[in-house]
């Protein structure tokens, strides 16, 4: 009874009648949570790592930090035509899935993976070659700016056993099986940890590289990650499967299929990259030790995004293989299940960052300024999170049944416009410094918020073909 008060799966359908027998609130959450939470623990593993990364980073000083976190838009912009291809694959596998049809399924992802190495030697090669212009428009310093080349050069060069990874991980999660993904990033992140450690103090008779030696220590782990997913591939009893499907050559079905939601998914990451490119360099601009706050705020708040980032994953997943089945009425209930259980996750988030906040920030630094700056940016966390964590959701939800063009409109409108504008407003005309910056991102979330859920609320997504 509590769980049926809680969840309101029927108040999803609006009145409509079911077009099909409805699990229980019991069966439905159980199924929900199947499916999410390895991509929850996936995507918070990940977001740990990047934590860690900068908390071992740190050591070697301010400089360091910002250098690193002067890469990090440079690095996805890098990886956005492989992040909206990946959405695609994921939404066509998943509906795949609910049609039971391996042969296109494992189609999508043959192709995908051939497109995925022809670019990545494109864009790597590039990145590399150019890796110094690169960082110098991304707000590199003085002290910053020969730390930041190395790693973007490193980082770039290796980055082919990255987007294979995500690729299958891709097909594997709109499949359904979520854990594969995980396992991978785990020992993934294992990997990282450890040559972590070894590379950047020199510890056990290694040498010294310092943020070089956090570069090589991610590339490492993504090629054991890399290894992992292609093993995952050639078990025949799976739904994925690429024994007996690979065959260099494309069809002009499953081209017109990526395309159609691709084509929209790299608008949307090219608009959020832009967008966060333009911040990155605004916040920069602010001086290293303001910008070395800044990303440890970020790195925080990346944790909080892994929740919604996991819910997201398995509303695609659920949301795509309810329409395969043409249970319209699913789609709109798991999304709800979905929603509220990222709102359950945002209060537990929220309350520690309030009780914890000067302690998180004290794993990084103990500089005083950087502690200041900590404390305004974990009281506007409070409220960011619960915008942040609804939103990846609803866009989810959205991407699942194939409206990609609509959140590619609502990155253009609130990532790449009210974000970097508000930001600057507030920043630098109205003088509010580092504080008027996050003051820019809580704009953008709430923005994203509130069309994201508009468009949700509305239900036409449930109608859409592809």
């Amino acid at each position: 009874m509590l769980l049926s008060k809680l969840l309101r799966t029927r108040a999803a359908l609006h009145g409509d009648a079911p077009a099909g027998p409805i699990p229980t609130d019991g069966e439905l959450l159980k199924e929900t949570l199947r499916i999410a939470w390895p991509s929850m623990l996936e995507s918070f593993l990940v977001a740990l790592v990047g934590f860690i990364d900068t908390i071992m980073v740190s050591g070697l000083g301010t400089a360091a930090i910002a250098a690193v976190g002067l890469t990090t838009q440079p690095k996805f912009i890098c990886l956005a035509v492989f992040l909206s291809l990946n959405v695609a694959v994921s939404a066509l596998v998943a509906r795949r899935r609910g049609q039971e049809d391996p042969e296109k399924a494992n189609r999508v992802l043959v192709q995908s993976i051939l497109i995925t190495l022809g670019l990545t030697l494109l864009i790597s090669t590039a990145a590399v070659a150019f890796a110094d212009p690169i960082m110098r428009l991304a707000g590199t310093a003085p002290d910053t700016h020969e730390d930041a080349v190395a790693y973007f050069r490193i980082i770039t060069g290796g980055m082919v056993f990255n987007t294979l990874t995500m690729v299958i991980n891709a097909a594997q999660r709109g499949a359904g099986n979520t854990r594969i993904a995980m396992k991978t990033n785990i020992v993934a992140n294992a990997v990282n940890i450890c040559f972590n450690y070894l590379l950047i103090g020199g510890n056990l008779g290694f040498p010294r590289l310092g943020v070089r030696g956090a570069a090589i220590a991610t590339v490492l782990g993504t090629v054991v990650a890399c290894g992992m997913s292609i093993r995952s591939t050639l078990h025949r009893d799976h739904f994925i499967c690429l024994r007996g499907h690979i065959r260099v050559s494309f069809d002009r079905e499953t081209m017109r299929a990526i395309a159609n939601i691709g084509s929209s998914s790299l608008a949307e990451q090219l608009f959020l990259r832009i967008g966060f490119l333009t911040y990155s360099i605004i916040v920069a601009n602010l001086g290293t030790t303001a910008f070395a706050a800044h990303q440890v705020g970020m790195n925080i708040m990346s944790i909080s995004f892994s929740f919604g980032d996991g819910l997201s994953v398995a509303s695609v997943a659920l949301v795509g293989r309810s329409l395969g089945e043409q249970r319209r009425d699913l789609a709109r209930i798991y999304g709800g299940i979905c929603q509220k259980v990222g709102v359950f996750f945002s209060a537990v988030l929220s309350v520690i960052y309030l009780l914890f906040s000067r302690q998180i920030f004290l794993l990084f630094s103990s500089e005083a300024d950087i502690l200041s700056y900590g404390d305004m940016i974990m009281r506007l966390m409070v409220v960011v999170v619960f915008l942040q964590i609804s939103q990846v959701v609803f866009t989810g939800c959205l991407r699942g049944a194939g409206d990609a063009r609509y959140t590619a409109l609502v990155s253009l409108i609130s990532v790449a416009f009210v974000r970097p504008f508000c930001g600057w407003l507030l920043c630098y005309p109205v003088g509010l410094g580092l504080l008027g910056a996050w003051l820019g991102l809580a704009m953008d979330q709430l923005v994203r918020f509130l069309m994201t859920y508009i468009r949700f609320k509305k239900g036409k997504w449930v109608n859409l073909k592809i």
